[in-house]
């Protein structure tokens, strides 16, 4: 463990000056520049508002809070998993160059598109705010919250979908130098998982047992969950919930790290 962490100290500058490149790469001659992570939801948010509240006529009552809030919510932490997993399937094909050239911990490309994708994340919940604003204007509520100190729990839910998208990066990035298909594939289960997370519609409304079983079994579930108890509905979250998180957040980093360690010394072989 020491010697890792020596390791990862030594090569903290790198971490720090990949990120950095990503920014300028993702926002290079973009006139708004990173107020895109905040006008990218909201836009979103807009145009399914617009659909679902109005062209299908989507009962918001169900939702116990208002559809832009309860959307935004649940769109900000999936698109947090969603960004850093598909930036990180290519991320040390991408870096082959570098790779083939001096000695770097693998490890450290997934890491950096994940932390990239968590600054995003923390960047779009000023959109967020905005719309809290917005619902204090339009509903004289300064926050949908039935205890709104739960909103101190905010970096938690944050640190539980990191461990836990860095475990399936790590994963999916060294998985990708011997399968490239993985690359097509994953944007189709993206999309499954999309809608087997609760980010448009209560659970309530699932009344298939198999379906139900299925979204139970899809661990973005819980972080979307334990997302809204503490910014949305201003629940506690129980033991259980932490427990989940956790779990699914140790063993994702697991099966990711030892996937990588055992697989890490034939990539060049193939990159």
């Amino acid at each position: 463990m020491k010697a890792l962490l020596s390791v990862f100290l030594r090569y903290r500058f790198l971490l720090a000056d990949l990120t950095a490149r990503d920014f300028k790469v993702k926002y290079r001659r973009s006139v708004l520049g990173i107020l895109w992570s905040v006008l990218n939801p909201l836009f979103m948010m807009i145009v399914l508002s617009i659909v679902f509240t109005q062209l299908m006529r989507f009962d918001q009552s169900q939702l116990g809070v208002s559809f832009l809030i309860y959307y935004l919510s649940g769109f900000l932490i999936f698109n947090f998993f969603s960004e850093a997993t598909n930036t990180s399937l290519m991320s040390i094909l991408s870096n082959a160059p570098l790779i083939k050239k001096v000695y770097i911990p693998k490890y450290i490309f997934p890491l950096e598109k994940t932390l990239f994708a968590c600054i995003n994340m923390l960047f779009s919940l000023i959109a967020l705010l905005i719309v809290y604003v917005w619902n204090y204007f339009t509903t004289g509520q300064i926050l949908p919250l039935n205890n709104w100190t739960t909103i101190f729990l905010l970096p938690i839910p944050i640190i539980y979908m990191f461990v836990f998208s860095l475990g399936v990066s790590l994963l999916l990035s060294a998985v990708c130098v011997f399968f490239r298909d993985i690359m097509h594939l994953y944007g189709v289960l993206l999309t499954a998982l999309m809608y087997l997370t609760p980010i448009i519609y209560p659970v309530e409304l699932i009344t298939n047992p198999k379906i139900l079983m299925l979204l139970r079994c899809n661990p973005i579930y819980y972080y979307v969950k334990y997302f809204r108890d503490v910014v949305v509905f201003g629940n506690f979250p129980s033991l259980r919930l932490n427990l989940i998180c956790i779990v699914c957040g140790v063993v994702s980093l697991l099966i990711g790290v030892l996937f990588l360690r055992k697989t890490q010394n034939k990539f060049v072989l193939y990159i």
